[in-house]
């Protein structure tokens, strides 16, 4: 059973690593640019990831039973957050321009570009539908704590950005949909499910061109990256795992937690290292490598979590 949910967790995660290649290969032959995903980037995280939240909530049923399971899935996104910020501590201790940007990569997971196409891919609707309370989670606990790690000087929070980002807005949007069971017309429906489709594709090939513009070469010198990636892919999502099961959680909701802790360091530790004048490039490195393991790392933690 266990390797048999390997297998099936490695041929998702390669499916969407081979669009990762694509990317990286058009970015190359300049065919599909950074420039231009650059370009696109807000078109998928503030209609097409939306679209693909909304969904999911017009796919499933409202049972007891699944509206526990969605309070306890926002529940356990804060907790892994909390979790992996806790387990960080006696890490990148020391005060300088390059710590900030390991610690961050080592909390902070890439939840919208890679957690909710894989869980659709794994769990489907249902899995989209529990991770959405993960993209809420990142997006206010990493305006406030990881926007306050980044920054050189004193970090004010900004409410507006804080409550009126795509992940609250589509569950706000979602969330009486599923509660009054409304069903969309097609004319509706359909169109939500088209621009919910290019998730996959939009966010992996993107995802390339940000790894072709990255000095591959050097990436594999520094020694504190391999720190990060074992924190980030496998200690700190093995130890949910394993907490959470200790604490009754099974099933799709314990892998849809899986996938959310597993995934590769978020893109916005390189966004975030440029907005805030830290070492962009060492970000990117340290994004391309952590994400370079979680191929190898992520079916097994999921594959564990559908097991036990």
């Amino acid at each position: 059973m266990f390797l048999e949910n390997v297998k099936q967790a490695a041929t998702q995660v390669s499916i969407l690593y081979i669009m990762v290649a694509i990317g990286f290969l058009c970015d190359k032959a300049k065919l599909f640019t950074a420039k231009t995903a650059n370009a696109i980037v807000n078109f998928l995280l503030y209609l097409v990831v939306p679209c693909m939240l909304v969904r999911s909530f017009t796919k499933i049923e409202l049972t007891k039973q699944n509206l526990l399971m969605f309070f306890l899935s926002m529940v356990l996104a804060f907790v892994t957050h909390f979790i992996s910020i806790a387990l960080n501590i006696p890490f990148f201790r020391k005060k300088n321009d390059e710590n900030p940007i390991f610690k961050y990569a080592s909390i902070y997971g890439n939840v919208g570009f890679m957690a909710l196409p894989l869980a659709a891919e794994i769990l489907g609707d249902e899995g989209v539908f529990f991770c959405a309370n993960g993209v809420i989670a990142f997006n206010i606990i990493t305006f406030i704590h990881g926007a306050k790690l980044m920054s050189r000087e004193t970090f004010k929070i900004n409410i507006k950005n804080l409550l009126l980002n795509p992940g609250i807005i589509s569950v706000l949007i979602g969330l009486p949909l599923f509660l009054l069971q409304i069903k969309l017309p097609t004319v509706v429906s359909q169109p939500l499910s088209y621009l919910a489709e290019l998730n996959t594709p939009l966010a992996m090939l993107i995802f390339g061109t940000y790894l072709a513009n990255t000095d591959l070469k050097t990436m594999f010198t520094d020694k504190r990256i391999y720190l990060t990636a074992l924190i980030k892919l496998l200690v700190m999502p093995l130890l949910c795992v394993g907490v959470y099961r200790l604490c009754g959680v099974t099933g799709t909701l314990l892998t849809a937690c899986a996938i959310t802790a597993c995934v590769p360091s978020a893109n916005n530790t390189f966004m975030f290292a440029s907005k805030f004048g830290r070492d962009a490039g060492l970000a990117s490195k340290t994004v391309a490598l952590v994400s370079l393991f979680s191929i190898i790392t992520m079916p097994v933690v999921i594959a564990i979590a559908q097991s036990i």
